[in-house]
């Protein structure tokens, strides 16, 4: 099994970057899901909330903090990040979120095109704007599979997972969680499953809503627990335990 292809954001819910090479450690990759977005009761936007910002690609220099905001790869918007207000944002009722709202001129854009107030948050805590853990990984077999049950082929990057692989069966993810997973010159434990919600459906270059991916999820996989509850499972989180880089074609190497 080998690494295809590596997933950043520096603002969640953004467009995705795919960098040939990450560093890892203990918070994630390094400048990944550094902000994130929330609404006028500090609730969490995610893209399963608006797709209208998937086309809006951000960039984050944090040695000068200078945030961009590209469209097209045309700027539109660029600032050094100021902090004010600390918040505890609401991450799907399921964990708090600290932060910092970031002053700027990047949430006036924002919610002009989402079309509702949004503030930009600076995560504060390890998990910045991770929702379980820091690393996610899918394997390609595992949205073949999918693409088989949908009767065309799925883009994996509906899933916004961090490290994608190829090789080994459908799902040969699930069985990682707990297990020592060597990847370059990290290594990663296994997590738990990551529930999917609606943002799946959301086409990830126009952010329309174009594929009942949840249902066809259930249709072949059926309902599992996962920490949110019972519901939709594809891919699964993991931890770093030794930091380090992450190439594009790093071999993934599983152990008991």
């Amino acid at each position: 099994m080998r690494v295809t292809q590596l997933s950043t954001t520096p603002i969640k819910g953004l467009a995705l970057h795919h960098p040939s090479a990450i560093r890892v450690d203990e918070t994630g990759a390094v400048g990944d899901r550094v902000f994130f977005l929330v609404d006028e009761g500090d609730a969490l936007v995610s893209v399963a909330k608006t797709g209208a910002l998937v086309g809006i690609s951000a960039e984050y220099d944090a040695p000068t903090r200078r945030l961009s905001l590209y469209e097209h790869g045309d700027l539109l918007v660029e600032d050094e990040v100021h902090l004010g207000d600390v918040i505890q944002a609401d991450f799907f009722a399921f964990r708090t979120a600290p932060g910092r709202v970031v002053t700027g001129p990047w949430a006036d854009l924002l919610s002009h095109r989402a079309g509702r107030p949004l503030r930009l948050v600076q995560g504060s805590d390890a998990l910045r704007a991770h929702d379980v853990e820091p690393l996610s990984l899918l394997g390609s077999a595992s949205v073949d599979a999918l693409s088989r049950q949908a009767g065309e082929p799925v883009d994996a990057r509906r899933f916004r997972m961090l490290i994608e692989f190829d090789g080994g069966e459908p799902h040969v993810e699930d069985t990682w969680e707990g297990r020592r997973i060597a990847i370059g010159d990290t290594v990663l434990i296994g997590g738990g499953p990551v529930q999917r919600c609606a943002g799946t459906t959301r086409n990830p270059d126009t952010g329309s809503v174009d594929l009942k991916t949840l249902t066809l999820i259930g249709a072949y996989r059926g309902r599992h627990d996962s920490v949110f509850g019972t519901g939709f499972n594809f891919g699964t989180y993991a931890r770093c335990i030794v930091p380090g880089q992450i190439r594009v074609g790093d071999d993934v190497v599983v152990n008991p």
